[in-house]
């Protein structure tokens, strides 16, 4: 039973390929292929596009660990990609300007990315390159802080908040019983951020203040007038070298790419037509 279900992934998978893959599909010129696993119409199926196509519909499970029911049941289905697409060309399909503009463009994105992958394998990312990479990201990464702040909307209410906490009102008290924000029913607290998560005015009264100090006067956003009162700020923790140094390489190979397309650009002549 388990067997069968595994085969049955593995048809589903190749019946959702047939809407995508013009590659696999598209009928063989060659006429000779020593490593074809049947011929169509007298003509051989492409051996090296059915690998794709078995790669694809079992997620990089190579052939070889595949039973005999699971390969013919995927040739199968290849040749009835195969016969779909012929059927589809003597059709006249092709010409069809939707239809057209879809091969085009996975034709070129299947390009494209052979070229970028044949440039990054010329030009590999070092070890020193991702640790300065990541030294560089970790020396950018902005100040953290934790803040309270009670939100009223007008600032006849707001001074008045501010008079109470000046003769030792309590500033967390004063946040459940006035401020709009949902964070009142907590004493105001809005835990740890970064000023760029937060409207200017709001970042910039916070940036100013001393841990412990609250704002001598009601800050206005377009949300209302706010008191705010920092309890504490720290330098960000960054993630640990070993568990950010793949996507910190991969930050790097999209730098690479971009600057590969930009020379591309450079070298190119452009004319682009106004809209």
């Amino acid at each position: 039973m388990k067997h069968h279900q595994c085969v049955v992934a593995f048809v589903a998978l190749a019946l959702a390929l047939t809407a995508c893959s013009k590659s696999a599909t598209s009928a063989p010129k060659e006429t000779k292929d020593a490593n074809s696993p049947a011929t169509v119409n007298g003509k051989p199926v492409d051996s090296n596009a059915f690998e794709k196509f078995v790669a694809s519909a079992t997620r990089g499970q190579p052939q070889s660990q595949l039973t005999p029911e699971q390969k013919d049941q995927l040739l199968d289905h290849f040749i009835g990609m195969q016969l779909a697409a012929e059927a589809a060309e003597k059709a006249g399909l092709e010409k069809d300007k939707d239809l057209a503009g879809q091969i085009a463009l996975n034709r070129s994105n299947l390009l494209a990315e052979a070229q970028f992958k044949k440039y990054l394998d010329q030009h590999p990312i070092t070890d020193d390159e991702v640790k300065a990479e990541y030294d560089g990201q970790v020396g950018h990464m902005p100040r953290e802080y934790h803040a309270r702040h009670i939100l009223v909307d007008d600032k006849a209410k707001a001074d008045s908040i501010v008079s109470q906490l000046k003769k030792g009102g309590d500033f967390q008290k004063l946040a459940k019983e006035h401020s709009k924000d949902p964070s009142g029913k907590n004493g105001g607290d809005l835990g740890w951020f970064t000023l760029d998560t937060m409207v200017k005015p709001f970042s910039d009264a916070v940036a100013a203040l001393e841990k412990g100090k609250y704002t001598p006067e009601p800050v206005q956003s377009q949300f209302g007038w706010h008191i705010i009162l920092l309890e504490d700020s720290r330098a960000a923790s960054p993630p640990d070298f070993e568990q950010a140094k793949n996507q910190v390489r991969q930050i790097l190979q999209r730098k690479k790419v971009e600057s590969f397309l930009d020379d591309l650009r450079k070298s190119a002549k452009i004319e682009k037509k106004s809209t």
